[in-house]
C-alpha cells in the first residue's frame, strides 16, 4: 500500500521489486487487497516487447481513518482517505475540568466528524478502519508528574479505553511528534525519503524519527523526545539546566507575550506579532534558534538524516523567521556537495 501511495501506480513486477516480496506473494496480496476494494486496476501497458503488465492503483474510498490530536487546551480532528488527503478538519477548545470532562468533548468532536463525513461520503462509516491519536508524550516515565509542562493529568488517564468504548473504533495512541513524522512520511516533506527526521515544534517540542522508511518509536514508545534534554546553564538564569523545550516551544513564547495559551485566539495573535516583528518574538527566535541549531547538528550526528524537517503548531509567518534564524547550521557530517534535498526544510 505504502509503494503504491508513493508511486501512484505500478504493476506487479514494480511492486515485486519496491517491496522486495516475491512475484507470487505480490500477486497474492493484490488479489487479496483487489477484492477487499482497496486497489483497482487500470488499462495495461506496453513497454517495450513482451506482455503488457496491468498497473494498479490505491482506491482513495477504499478505507478511511480519524485522526485525533489532543494538546494542552485543543482538540483537532482530521479525516483522511487512503491515499492521506484530508477530507475534514475540526476543533474544539478543551474545557477546564481536565480529561474527565475533556473526553467528552473530544467525543463529540469525533461523533461530529463522522457525521458531517457521512453525507459527502456515505461508504464512510463501512470503511472508517480507526482512530489514530495524537498527543504530547513522553509517556510512563517516572518524573511526568513533576513536571507543569507535561499532560500527567492525561497520561495516566484510561484515554484509549474510554476512546474505544466512546467509538467503537481501534484506536491507536502516538506521541504528537511521531504522528507528525508519520504524516510528512505519507504526503508531506519526507515522502519518498527513507532517513528523516522530524522536529515538531508545537506547546512543547518533539523529534519523529524515520529510519529505513520506518517510523522509529523505541522501547517505549518515547524516541526522539527531544524535548528532554537538558540546555546549557546560562549566566543569571533561573532555568539553568531545564529541557530546552521551556525554551523552543510555543509555551515558551506564550510566556514571553503573557498570552494565555487557553485563548482561543492564540495563533492570531502570535501571528500578528510575528509579522510586526515584535520585540519579544525576535528575542525568542534568537533564543530557540541557538538551542535548536546546536539540536540539529547533534540528530545530523546521531541519526544521519537525508533532512531535517521543521514542522508543527507554528503560525507560517514564524515558522519562515526561526528558519531563516537557524542558518547557516552548525558544521555536521551533513554537509556534502552532492545533496538532493536540504539539510533543514519546512514541514
Amino acid at each position: 500500500i505504502d509503494a503504491l501511495r508513493l508511486n501512484g501506480h505500478l504493476s506487479r513486477a514494480d511492486l515485486a521489486r519496491a517491496t522486495a516480496l516475491t512475484k507470487q506473494a505480490v500477486s497474492n496480496i493484490i488479489e487479496e487487497l483487489e477484492n477487499d476494494g482497496l486497489v483497482a486496476s487500470l488499462a495495461a501497458v506496453r513497454k517495450g516487447r513482451g506482455q503488457p503488465s496491468t498497473p494498479y492503483r490505491l482506491v482513495p474510498e477504499g478505507a478511511f481513518a480519524i485522526g485525533l490530536q489532543i494538546d494542552r487546551h485543543v482538540t483537532r480532528t482530521i479525516a483522511v482517505d487512503l491515499i492521506g488527503a484530508v477530507l475534514i478538519r475540526k476543533e474544539v477548545n478543551l474545557p477546564g475540568g481536565g480529561p474527565e470532562e475533556g473526553v467528552d468533548a473530544i467525543l463529540a468532536l469525533i461523533d461530529e466528524t463522522r457525521r458531517e463525513l457521512v453525507t459527502t461520503a456515505p461508504e464512510f462509516n463501512d470503511r472508517l478502519v480507526g482512530l489514530g491519536v495524537a498527543m504530547p508524550g513522553p509517556f510512563g516515565i517516572d518524573s511526568a508528574t513533576d513536571d507543569p509542562w507535561m499532560m500527567a493529568a492525561w497520561q495516566s488517564f484510561p484515554l484509549l479505553e474510554r476512546l474505544s468504548e466512546g467509538t467503537g473504533l481501534d484506536v491507536r495512541l502516538q506521541n504528537d511528534a511521531a504522528a507528525a513524522a508519520t504524516a510528512e512520511k505519507m504526503v508531506g516533506a519526507a515522502h519518498g525519503i527513507d532517513h528523516a527526521v522530524c522536529v515538531y515544534l508545537g506547546y512543547g517540542l518533539g523529534a519523529g524519527l524515520i529510519l529505513n522508511g520506518e517510523l522509529y518509536r523505541g522501547g517505549h514508545g518515547n524516541a526522539g523526545e527531544i524535548g528532554m534534554i537538558l540546555s546549557r546553564a546560562r549566566v543569571g538564569a533561573d532555568d539553568a539546566r531545564a529541557p530546552i523545550e521551556h525554551r523552543i516551544s510555543i509555551a515558551s513564547l506564550c510566556k514571553g507575550l503573557d498570552i494565555d495559551p487557553a485563548d482561543p485566539d492564540l495563533y492570531r495573535r502570535i501571528d500578528a506579532a510575528a509579522g510586526s516583528k515584535d520585540r519579544r518574538v525576535m528575542d525568542w527566535i534568537a533564543g530557540a534558534a541557538h538551542e535548536l541549531r546546536a539540536t540539529i547538528q547533534l540528530l545530523e550526528t546521531i541519526f544521519d538524516p537525508q533532512t531535517i524537517i521543521l514542522c508543527g503548531g507554528m503560525p507560517p509567518v514564524l515558522a519562515n523567521l526561526l528558519i531563516d534564524a537557524l542558518h547557516p547550521l552548525l558544521p555536521s557530517i551533513a554537509e556534502r556537495r552532492q545533496r538532493s534535498t536540504p539539510r533543514l526544510q519546512l514541514g
